[in-house]
């Protein structure tokens, strides 16, 4: 099993164990008793539909379920849940639970890609945008006049993320707060698109998601195979700190030795001259 099937699998596997493991109530235990207040009851549910949309989310990130489907998840949730018999072990269903997972994402990547090419091919008409060979879109919004980064500096940017419906899932305008980051590492859509920006201007990224985040996406923010756009401003080129110079190494001064082992000076090299020349 691959390192990303099993983080696939992980929160299933955490849930429906999880859950079975529990302590769960005796069959003849009593509901609560009616007479609570309303509004402590209504939060009380409110609270767990919430713990169940997140472990949704968290369980099923990309994988879309239809209705007819929910029927057997939530049977197998429920009887996990209250300590009954399962009608199939987790664990020996693991192999068919990654298959599931695994073809579900796909389709949905498939279905996202293929909603993503008119989505680019909208884009690319854009006023001033261009294509890149890479099948970047980039449409300069407005021109800087600093330089342009190369792919190993480090930029400072404020930037919105948007889906192709127009779902902000990312946007360092809103935390108000720019962000800083390394260009060669980061999607590949912003090493290549933000090296085309001079400091001072703004441009809009439209990123297949060959150059963005593929077919896994980003779980709970972006679906699998999700075309992104990109509003950017070039801030600045941050520059490195210098690197210390290293200090030079300290040597230890030579102690002196006792005046009666003290070595004999050497005695002075003996002369030598040229032989004469003979005729």
């Amino acid at each position: 099993m691959t390192r990303f099937a099993r983080t696939a699998l992980a929160p299933l596997a955490l849930v429906a164990v999880s859950l079975a493991g529990c302590p769960q109530p005796e069959s003849g235990a009593k509901a609560p008793e009616a007479g609570a207040a309303g509004g402590a009851a209504d939060e009380t549910q409110q609270t767990l539909y919430a713990l169940g949309a997140s472990i949704a989310q968290r369980s099923l990130p990309g994988v879309k379920l239809q209705d007819s489907d929910l029927e057997a998840v939530q049977r197998g949730f429920a009887d996990a849940a209250l300590g009954r018999t399962l009608e199939r072990d987790p664990r020996e269903a693991a192999p068919a639970i990654q298959k599931l997972l695994t073809d579900r994402r796909a389709a949905a990547a498939a279905a996202e890609k293929e909603a993503a090419v008119s989505f680019l091919a909208e884009a690319a008409k854009a006023t001033g945008a261009e294509t890149t060979k890479t099948g970047l879109v980039y449409q300069g919004v407005a021109e800087g006049t600093g330089p342009q980064p190369k792919d190993t500096d480090r930029v400072k940017v404020h930037y919105t993320g948007k889906l192709r419906d127009g779902t902000a899932f990312d946007s360092s305008v809103e935390r108000g707060q720019p962000a800083v980051f390394a260009l060669n590492r980061v999607v590949p859509c912003w090493t290549e698109g933000v090296q085309k920006m001079k400091v001072g201007g703004k441009a809009k990224l439209t990123c297949p998601s060959d150059l963005a985040y593929g077919d896994r996406g980003v779980p709970g923010r972006i679906p699998p195979g999700a075309p992104l756009v990109f509003d950017v401003e070039l801030i600045e080129i941050v520059q490195a700190p210098p690197t210390p110079a290293p200090a030079a190494p300290k040597k230890a001064a030579p102690a002196a030795p006792a005046a009666k082992d003290a070595p004999k000076a050497a005695p002075p090299a003996p002369k030598t001259e040229a032989p004469p020349k003979q005729d």
